[in-house]
């Protein structure tokens, strides 16, 4: 997969079979519109290619009554996902306040046919691009017999009778419920971020840790608790537990971290791009009244961490 910055780098000798949007998290509904796009392309003997922003829109556009940003995924993330998923090509389109008032129809003419020599447009259900949103199933439909391309919308997914969104994934995560968050994506829920060194408390008490610093302030942690994680560290799947919060047993801090603890892991991690998969939701993060306590409960969450651990080696789901 190749990753794009420009409209200008993005090579115009081949047709392509495109969509567009934030794709915040790439859950079950996203990847269906990809496999989608990714059929098309093989009929019209096109390219794939998936434009995103960043940053996100709504960061640069921010709303004083609009609530912050929380993104499920940093463009990092994103990117790295989608060379899984197969996409030929991503166009990270630098999203800024003058970019956000190009009209739609000057959008698709000016840039997606005469630049990205499109010729299918693969959309959401409830998908519209543009200034004031104008980029809609109608106009594309309009302009598509004189620019010569063609358009669809991709299918509905739903879980349980309710569809897929970013927004339902969103508070599923916020509110620790990581079975229903990994239903919804298809995937663990993963947050990445460089090692930073911490006040070392953890490896003076034999419990060293990783703190985590997310690549951009906007990514959402899970809520505060203890959770059964893993990451891909020197080629190797290591499990770990992690907690995130604010440790009230040891600090008055008022910003949660992410720290994780990994098994069978003695190296240090300072600077390292650390990839976190969420497994399994383990408690709320509380205060205890010693480090005795503390350690009791470590103990108890770590057995029930190698509990998942027997319980994925034996095929079966948290």
């Amino acid at each position: 997969m190749v990753v794009y910055h420009s409209f200008d780098d993005v090579p115009q000798n081949q047709a392509t079979v495109l969509t567009i949007g934030t794709f915040d998290g790439l859950h079950k509904g996203h990847i269906a519109l990809i496999n989608l796009l990714k059929e098309r392309a093989k009929t019209l003997n096109a390219k794939t290619l998936l434009l995103t922003f960043h940053p996100h829109p709504q960061i640069v556009l921010e709303k004083p009554n609009r609530p912050p940003v929380e993104l499920l995924t940093t463009i990092r993330e994103r990117t790295q996902l989608l060379s899984q998923l197969g996409v030929d090509g991503v166009l990270v389109i630098p999203f800024t306040k003058e970019f956000s008032q190009i009209g739609a129809e000057q959008f698709v003419r000016e840039y997606l046919v005469a630049k990205l020599n499109m010729k299918h447009m693969v959309i959401g259900y409830d998908h519209a691009f543009g200034n004031n949103r104008q980029g809609t199933e109608d106009l594309l439909t309009t302009l598509s017999g004189e620019l010569r391309f063609s358009v669809e919308k991709a299918p509905i997914v739903d879980l349980d009778g309710e569809t897929i969104s970013s927004t339902k994934v969103r508070k599923a995560i916020a509110a620790g419920d990581i079975a229903r968050a990994n239903t919804l994506l298809g995937f663990p829920y993963l947050v990445g971020g460089k090692v930073i060194e911490g006040d070392g408390r953890g490896r003076k008490l034999g419990l060293p840790t990783a703190n985590i610093e997310p690549s951009e302030p906007q990514k959402l942690l899970p809520k505060n608790g203890v959770y059964f994680v893993s990451a891909y560290i020197d080629g190797k799947n290591v499990y770990g537990m992690a907690n995130i919060g604010t440790r009230p047993t040891f600090t008055d801090d008022i910003h949660p971290r992410l720290e994780v603890h990994f098994f069978d892991w003695n190296k240090m991690l300072y600077d390292r791009e650390i990839m976190v998969a969420f497994l399994k939701f383990i408690r709320n993060e509380r205060k205890f009244e010693s480090t005795g306590l503390f350690f009791e409960q470590i103990v108890a969450d770590r057995d029930e961490c190698m509990q998942a651990i027997e319980t994925i080696k034996q095929g079966k789901s948290l």
